[in-house]
């Protein structure tokens, strides 16, 4: 006789639903159902028993009560082993449930989605679904529990076999559902927290606890260095890592890779132009804009074409197969894209170690927790909202006699978008099309000012500059100035900014103050 005679089957998510149901009646099996699902499964055909029949009670209160029965949970909970267990199920008339499929309402998803309201969010507190996952987790020795639509098909075809699940099977799929109910506890009790603490406390401070729901997407070889385990781990719920990647070809993406992928896929988002960034160790080598990719590229390429040897290419368009050419006698690690015409991975497929990913444009995360950074310190974490909010040129104040040219000025929009994504102190120099001079992680601004001089290539005579914090001292804008340097863009800020003011004067630099820093550390 079949192993499983009974199934419950109560899903939001009914991808796949239908087939698994299918193959169940095949066999035999009774499927009790609810609501929605009862009806998904009606339509393709499949003898559904309606809840509201074993329990004989209606759903009621719109379908939030129609679970929460004796007769549902005396046959997922019942041990298969104990005598008084089956004593009471054959007195209630209560039949066994070997397997349950369910999973929860969208809370995460209706979290994120712009406009829902309090309402809205809350009647995505699913209460039985949860129930009824734990109890069936909980009994895992007698009961299937079954939260992802990724797991039906191994598990119809053991029951196909005329099998029961194993036991280990059925401890990893109870591990499962604890963890799918835990995640989903802690995102309703964080997103409650986080009302709380707006309330009280007047709004935009991170909740008290945050729970971390992380599912492993890779395994690298090793970390930062081979002797170091690592792993790559997506927020659960989320789009998955650097918002959703595809990898179309090359070896396996390294923990480096990673880091490097998403500094240089952030770089390129701020640019609504064709635009390119070079990145290595997590700074840009070069970054360029133009009217095509191909443009773009060379620009970036030649701020520092000896460390772009090696380095991580991302771009913000779809790559064709003539920047794949431009790019033939480059070694690079990775390069990241919106995605790649057949001419592109033709002409990529010349060189198999290199990886090709596919992945959606950067898009900032919402303002406050909700787009939170998390940092690991020894015994901890540091949590900060991203560094991400768009930036308003027009606001910038003018302290100096002279005020920026157009082209200065766009030169120095420029130049303050790459500064944000260079590790401080960072100094950037660039023209209206590419930057010039990287100055990246000096313990001293100006030691910035005089590396970013002397890695240029292009001319800086002419070029503007950017420093992602305020001169304390005017001796670096005095070194960019004797390069030939004739504006900058700055936060201010300083106690001696009239110091630093007075000496832009005196070499004719125009300078403009943000009001904001953007140190990364």
């Amino acid at each position: 006789m079949h192993p499983v005679r009974r199934a419950l089957i109560s899903v939001y998510d009914k991808r796949g639903v239908a087939d698994l149901a299918a193959g169940l009646a095949r066999l035999g099996v009774e499927i009790v159902s609810t609501g929605g699902t009862a009806k998904h499964l009606a339509e393709a055909g499949v003898p559904v028993t309606p809840v509201s029949a074993v329990t004989g009670f209606p759903e009621i209160l719109g379908g939030r009560v129609k679970t929460l029965h004796p007769r549902i949970h005396g046959g997922i909970l019942a041990h298969r082993g104990r005598s008084s267990d089956a004593a009471d199920l054959a007195e209630h008339g209560i039949q066994p449930i070997g397997l349950v499929v369910v999973n929860l309402y969208p809370f995460r998803e209706t979290v994120r989605r712009p406009g829902a309201s309090a309402d809205e969010i809350v009647e995505m507190i699913d209460i039985g679904g949860p129930a009824m996952l734990r109890a069936a987790a909980k009994n895992f020795h007698a009961v299937t529990p079954v939260v992802d639509p990724g797991d039906y098909p191994q598990v119809l075809a053991i029951l196909e076999r005329g099998e029961e699940a194993p036991p280990a099977l059925r401890r990893r799929l109870a591990a499962k559902a604890f963890r799918h109910t835990q995640g989903y506890d802690a995102a309703i009790a964080g997103w409650l927290e986080g009302i709380a603490a707006g309330e009280e406390e007047g709004g935009g401070r991170f909740p008290l606890h945050l729970f971390l729901d992380l599912d492993r997407e890779l395994e690298p070889r090793y970390g930062e260095n081979p002797h170091q385990p690592a792993a790559a781990y997506a927020t659960a719920g989320g789009g998955g890592l650097l918002g959703g990647i595809e990898q179309l070809a090359g070896k396996e993406l390294s923990y480096n890779n990673l880091l490097d992928a998403d500094a240089a896929r952030k770089m390129v988002a701020l640019f609504d132009e064709p635009a390119v960034a070079i990145v290595k160790h997590n700074n840009p080598c070069g970054v360029g804009r133009g009217d095509d990719l191909v443009e773009a590229y060379e620009r970036a390429l030649a701020t520092d074409p000896v460390s772009a040897f090696g380095s991580i290419v991302a771009v913000n368009r779809e790559v064709g197969g003539d920047l794949a050419a431009a790019m033939a006698d480059l070694f690079v690690e990775v390069v990241i894209a919106p995605g790649f015409d057949d001419e592109a991975r033709n002409a990529f497929a010349a060189k198999p170690s290199l990886r090709l990913l596919a992945c959606p444009p950067y898009a900032p995360p919402p303002a406050g927790p909700a787009g939170g950074e998390l940092r690991a310190i020894d015994g901890g974490f540091l949590a900060q909202a991203a560094d991400a909010d768009p930036e308003d040129p027009a606001a910038w104040a003018c302290p100096t006699t002279r005020p920026p040219s157009e082209d200065e000025r766009e030169a120095l929009e420029l130049a303050w978008k790459v500064c944000r994504y260079v590790k401080s102190n960072a100094i950037v120099v660039a023209n209206r099309v590419q930057t010039v001079g990287i100055g990246a992680g000096q313990m001293s601004r100006v030691d910035s000012c005089r590396l970013a001089i002397d890695k240029a290539r292009l001319p800086v005579a002419g070029a503007v500059a950017a420093s992602d914090a305020f001169f304390p001292f005017r001796d670096g804008l005095d070194v960019l100035a004797a390069a030939g340097v004739t504006a900058i863009v700055q936060p201010g800020g300083s106690k001696r900014d009239a110091e630093v003011i007075a000496a832009a004067d005196e070499h004719g630099v125009a300078m403009l103050f943000t009001g904001r820093r953007h140190f990364r550390h």
